[in-house]
């Protein structure tokens, strides 16, 4: 415990040496606007501006938390996506920028104005949330197998006052029968052995939402073999994929039916999804 109030600046540079890493400085200042309800321009235009003591304490007890690697989406609670902000917590994934890659290629669609919609394995309501808030016509609904990630998609869709519906169920298991013209899914895709799992945020993931048998393809061959029995005629499949398997998922599509199979790369260009079509009966 400390009895003194101590200058931003003198806490943001004993935290982002401690931190290190590739941002070290901005995980410093996101937690100390966290801690203090400031914003980062107020520790640049304010640096010597003093912290109460009890909050220098509850800031480093975050810095050795994110030292331990804990990423810093969970010690805020919160992460940014599609410019959404969104609740998250350790029974799901936390979203990554590459995803919103998929949700651009889905807006991208020619789509009925009042399509129905399909989120595969929600997590936080991310892919859902972001189709929702840019299409209101579409009849967008999410499921998840675990029923902390439905709670928190529901929380998050409250939030943002979006009409998305939750449902537990492992993907297509216990849904309603209803034919959609687009399902949407990040599912996981992570072989058990990857020397990744031991590195980064996804040490404190639930494996569930990564890991997918020995070659990473297990949930992904569940939801390509089934999901043409759900797509309406000429609707659409998008799975997001590990940037190795591409060429592995476009088979899978291609041998559950689907046409115009194609694999799109991520911001990184690296392959990152693959998406298919339904054949319409006029073809």
């Amino acid at each position: 415990m400390i009895d003194k109030p101590l200058a931003c600046e003198a806490l943001l540079t004993e935290a982002a040496g401690l931190i290190g890493g590739d941002s070290p400085r901005l995980d410093a200042e996101l937690l100390l606007g966290y801690v203090t309800g400031w914003s980062r321009t107020t520790f640049r235009a304010w640096p010597e501006r003093e912290v109460d003591a009890a909050l220098v304490d509850r800031f480093r007890t975050l810095v050795e938390r994110r030292c331990e690697g804990h990423p810093i989406a969970h010690l805020l609670g919160e992460q940014e996506f599609w410019s959404l902000p969104l609740k998250v917590n350790p029974s799901t994934l936390i979203p990554r920028p590459d995803t919103e890659c998929l949700v651009e290629a889905a807006l991208a669609l020619d789509l009925p104005r009042n399509a129905n919609v399909l989120d595969l394995g929600t997590g936080t309501g991310a892919i859902a949330l972001a189709l929702a808030s840019e299409q209101p016509g579409w009849r967008v609904s999410a499921c998840d197998a675990v029923r902390e990630a439905v709670d928190l998609a529901t929380d998050n869709a409250d939030q943002l006052g979006l009409p998305v519906t939750v449902r537990q169920s492992n993907w297509f298991e216990d849904l309603p029968s209803v034919a959609f013209d687009l399902i949407v899914s990040n599912p996981p895709y992570i072989a058990g052995n990857d020397v990744h799992l031991g590195e980064g945020d996804v040490r404190f993931e639930p494996a569930s939402a990564l890991v997918a048998g020995d070659d990473g393809l297990d949930d992904i061959r569940q939801i390509t073999a089934k999901a043409p029995a759900w797509l309406s005629l000429g609707g659409w499949l998008i799975l997001e994929h590990g940037y190795e398997q591409g060429a592995a998922v476009r088979q899978l599509f291609t041998d559950a039916g689907l046409t115009c199979v194609e694999t799109r790369q991520d911001y990184g260009r690296r392959d990152r999804f693959t998406l298919g079509r339904k054949q319409d009966a006029e073809r």
